[in-house]
Parts: C-alpha cells; sequence; structure tokens
C-alpha cells in the first residue's frame, strides 16, 4: 500500500482520537460543576466517569458487528454524533439521569479503538508500526490536554451552557471534516449484516469477545496489564483535578493546567515509548515494565513533594508519563499477538476487560476516599496495584514472545 495510505489513515484516526478525547475530558474537567449541577457530592464524579467506561465496555462487547457493517471511518462518525447527545443531555436539567450522558460518551469514544487499530494494521509499516500505533494513540492525552487549557476558560468565558455548545459544534465540524477519509479507508468493510442492532444487544457478543483472548498466549498476559494500567489511569484521571481543587485549594483553572501538563507528558511518553519498542523489540517486557513505574509516581504525587509549588508540575509530568504513556506500546502488541483477521475482535476484546478495570477503578477510589475521608489511602491502593501487576507480568513474560505472522 502507498505510503500516502497509511498518512491518510494515520491523520484521520489521530484526528478524531483529539476530537473524541477533548470532548470526553469534559466529565473529569467539569467534575465539580457538574456533580454540583446533578445535586451530587464532589467525590461522585467517579461514578460519571465509571458510567462512560460502562459505555465503552458496551461498544466493545457488541459493537464488532456495526464495525463490520458501516466500515471503520462510518462507524467514528456515528461515535462522534454519541459524544453530541451527550453534551446535549448534559444541558438538561434532569439531576442524577444525567449520569447517563457519561454512558453516551463512552459509546462515542469507543469506536476509535478497534476501528483505529484496524486501519492501522492493514496500513502501517511492520518497521514503524508501533511508532504509528503511539502517535494515534498520543492523540487522547493531546486531546486532554488541549481541553485543560480550554474548556475551563470557556465556562468561565462563556457560561456552562454556551461553552458546552461550542464543544458540540466542534464535534458536529470534525464528523463532516473525515468524510473525505470515509471512501478511502472503509473499502474493506465487512458484508454489511443488517443484524448488527441485534448483536449490539446480544449477551453472546461478551462470550464471543472473551473467547478471542485465548488465541496467542501472551494476550491474557496482556489482558492482565491492561486491566491493572485502566485501574490506574481512569482512577488518576478522573480525580487528579479534583483532588488538587478539594485538598490544596487550587482554582479550576489551575487544575485545568495541572492536568493539561499531566496530559501533555503522557502524549509525549506515548510516542517515545513507541520509538523505543519498534528499535528494541521489547515492546511487551517495556509495556509491563511501566508497571513499578506507575507505581512511584502515584506516590510521589500524594506525598509532600507532590503538593510542594516548585515539584507539582514534575509530578505531574511523572504520573502522566506512566500512568498513560503505555497505551501506544499496548495497542500495537495487541495487534502483533493477534490473527490478521481479527485484530477488530482481538483488540476490543482486550479493551474490554480493560475497561472494566476502568469502571472498578473509579467505583473502588470513590468508595475508598468515603470510607477513609480522603484521596490519600486511594492513591495509595492503586499504586500498590500496578506495581504488584508490573512485577507479576514480567516474571510470566521470561519466556520469548509469541509472534504471528502478518
Amino acid at each position: 500500500m502507498k505510503v500516502a495510505s497509511w498518512r491518510s489513515a494515520l491523520a484521520a484516526t489521530l484526528f478524531v482520537q483529539v476530537i473524541s478525547s477533548l470532548a470526553a475530558a469534559t466529565i473529569p474537567l467539569m467534575g465539580p460543576l457538574l456533580t454540583q449541577k446533578w445535586g451530587l457530592p464532589a467525590t461522585s464524579i467517579g461514578y460519571a466517569s465509571a458510567a462512560s467506561s460502562a459505555g465503552i465496555c458496551w461498544f466493545l462487547a457488541c459493537g464488532n458487528s456495526m464495525l463490520d457493517h458501516y466500515g471503520p471511518i462510518r462507524t467514528i462518525q456515528i461515535g462522534l454524533l454519541a459524544l453530541v447527545l451527550g453534551l446535549v443531555v448534559f444541558l438538561l436539567p434532569l439531576g442524577a439521569i444525567g449520569l447517563s450522558g457519561a454512558l453516551l460518551f463512552g459509546l462515542g469514544v469507543a469506536p476509535n479503538i478497534p476501528a483505529g487499530s484496524q486501519v492501522l494494521m492493514r496500513t502501517a509499516p511492520p518497521r514503524h508500526r508501533t511508532l504509528v500505533f503511539s502517535i494515534k494513540q498520543a492523540g487522547m492525552p493531546l486531546g486532554g490536554m488541549i481541553a485543560g487549557l480550554i474548556i475551563p476558560a470557556l465556562v468561565a468565558g462563556m457560561g456552562f451552557n454556551a461553552g458546552l455548545f461550542v464543544l458540540i459544534a466542534m464535534l458536529v465540524m470534525s464528523a463532516a471534516l473525515v468524510q473525505p477519509f470515509q471512501r478511502a479507508l472503509d473499502g474493506e468493510k465487512g458484508h454489511g449484516d443488517r443484524a448488527w442492532p441485534r448483536h449490539f444487544l446480544s449477551p453472546s457478543s461478551l462470550r464471543r469477545a472473551v473467547a478471542v483472548i485465548r488465541l496467542n498466549r501472551e494476550l491474557p498476559i496482556l489482558t492482565l496489564i491492561c486491566v491493572s494500567f485502566s485501574v490506574a489511569q481512569s482512577s488518576t484521571t478522573a480525580y487528579t483535578a479534583t483532588y488538587m481543587v478539594t485538598e490544596h485549594g487550587k482554582s479550576l483553572l489551575e487544575a485545568g493546567q495541572y492536568m493539561a501538563v499531566f496530559l501533555g507528558a503522557s502524549a509525549l511518553a506515548r510516542i517515545l515509548f513507541g520509538w523505543i519498542a519498534d528499535r528494541t523489540g521489547k515492546g511487551t517486557i517495556l509495556f509491563a515494565s511501566l508497571g513499578l513505574a506507575t507505581g512511584v509516581a502515584l506516590l510521589l504525587l500524594i506525598s509532600p513533594i507532590g503538593s510542594h509549588p516548585v515539584f507539582v508540575y514534575a509530578c505531574m509530568i511523572m504520573a502522566g508519563a506512566t500512568t498513560m504513556g503505555w497505551n501506544g506500546v499496548f495497542m500495537a502488541e495487541i495487534a502483533r499477538s493477534s490473527p490478521p483477521s481479527q485484530v477488530g475482535p482481538v483488540t476490543s476484546a482486550v479493551n474490554l476487560f480493560g475497561f472494566f478495570g476502568s469502571i472498578s477503578g473509579p467505583l473502588v477510589f470513590a468508595v475508598t476516599a468515603t470510607l477513609t475521608g480522603g484521596f490519600v489511602w486511594p492513591f495509595v491502593i492503586i499504586a500498590l496495584q500496578a506495581a504488584l501487576v508490573g512485577l507479576t507480568a514480567l516474571w510470566l513474560l521470561r519466556r520469548p514472545p509469541t509472534t504471528i505472522a502478518h
């Protein structure tokens, strides 16, 4: 395939990753405002994060027939419109029912996971595959970083509702902007199974998702790490802004700036780790090793060093690079370990388990924070489990990796 084809694929998937992540960052960044609007305590933002992750799990478990029917780019466009609907729900005075908007957010973000992997695995040059995947995955924290800079400013300058209307317009325009890529990149879609809505609501889709993880010895290990890292990532992104506001007296604007640094560091780390993995051929080992680094970084974040004005940004950089820098290497390793015809289903299945971690992480964090009356112990638990799983995975990966020829 020509070089222009993989560049077009990367441009389209990266653009959508940035835009959808920017919109998804509305939940953690507007946490204090959303929970106030819903009449709930500030710690309840973890339940919104869990609802978003539930929407992602739903699509990953049951959305492959939809992806096969419409093709990757069209499915991504449908996801952008689901994000629009989620924002509309946030605008309505629905109280706790507003959490349903977070579920729509999950359904909107999820399509870019298997769809992006399907397109990039088909087009990316093998010797640069991990780097290409990492660049695409860097769009997630990059979108969050941009959100940290503009969303609090939009709300402060225009008000809550007007700020959301700007985001809605941005998402609608983005869905239109990727349309030129649709015909070229959706050329290998499936046979147009019109029964996809039934599959989307079928429990049997979950059983099929579990079965494909056993196609390769490494996939269960990668799934274990993914669950652990997802617990750490979802909890950290959901609570860091609120932690800075409630525990350290920072303003919403200051918290947004901290999150921008946090997410910017993770975007650069994803690209760096992807480059290292391509050069060393040790992507899986690098992926597992980040568990130890994640544990150390989170402990530093909540230590006295992490709250000191001189070191706070350094701690944000370390936490962002470790808790979120793993994703690009992970996606490439999942694709490498999958049969060529099963990249989409395997990617969905492994990420499905990962997002179960994304659901349970904020929930456990919320319950622990309520029981202990603060954020310190939840962060400690998240850090220790990441380090323990990283060590376990390194021990399990002592045998040479199995590579499926592409």
